[in-house]
């Protein structure tokens, strides 16, 4: 492998890690202080801190279906590190290393808490919209996810992304 390629490979992987830690760090704080605890109004009829043991996804679906989710988690994460392997070593394609480690971040963090606790913590809460609680790894995923979209409807054209395509062997086949 390319010393270039090497250290975005290496940014990346110390990004995912340190937004896993961040996200591992709050979520252990909401549970050392907000858990049986009243929520922490930051304000008053929008935003609160408030406690959650999720067992599901968003909405409260797929309702303690532990062994789906970790699959899911294993496989989206095999596909991150796939796409970060095919992705060139050029400064151009730097958007696309950070929002696949955010991706990989969200998904690996949501995955810990779900293999180590059975359940997802959760702990911000939009009480203006009554919107879901979520918590960190959620902000990772909709950040990076909304900036996937952006960067491959209008920032890379389609020549630009032709490394996602399946390379032909030499032999022609």
């Amino acid at each position: 492998m390319k010393d270039k390629k090497r250290s975005y490979i290496l940014c990346s992987c110390t990004g995912i890690l340190s937004l896993i830690l961040l996200d591992q760090f709050t979520k252990y704080l909401a549970q050392a202080y907000l858990r049986g605890a009243d929520d922490i109004i930051w304000i008053p009829h929008v935003f609160q801190l408030h406690y959650l043991e999720n067992r599901g996804a968003a909405f409260g679906i797929l309702q303690n279906q532990k062994i789906f989710f970790l699959v899911l988690c294993a496989l989206f994460l095999g596909v991150a590190v796939w796409f970060v392997l095919r992705i060139p070593a050029a400064s151009r394609y730097i958007p696309l290393y950070a929002v696949t480690a955010g991706l990989a971040a969200g998904a690996a963090g949501n995955g810990i808490d779900r293999l180590v606790r059975g359940y997802v913590v959760d702990f911000f809460y939009f009480s203006l919209i009554d919107f879901p609680v979520f918590n960190m790894a959620d902000i990772y995923v909709v950040v990076s996810g909304f900036f996937l979209v952006i960067y491959i409807c209008f920032v890379y054209k389609e020549e630009d992304l032709g490394f996602m395509q399946r390379k032909k062997d030499q032999r022609g086949c």
